[in-house]
């Protein structure tokens, strides 16, 4: 039981010396990545699109 008490102990500490990151740092960071996302979705779409064009000209 002693060494689960020391366990949460020290995740306690680590976690205090942890360095948030701000709000605005976080909204950017999905804004990035949400705006990425929607790139690649898109190029992988029109990519798709090309190669069913080209197999029902082939085909």
């Amino acid at each position: 039981m002693g060494k689960i008490v020391q366990f949460f102990k020290e995740c306690g500490a680590e976690l205090k010396k942890v360095v948030w990151p701000s709000r605005s740092d976080v909204v950017s960071s999905v804004r990035v990545v949400l705006i990425s996302t929607v790139i690649v979705a898109v190029i992988l779409g029109l990519l798709d699109l090309l190669f069913v064009t080209g197999m029902n000209l082939v085909f």
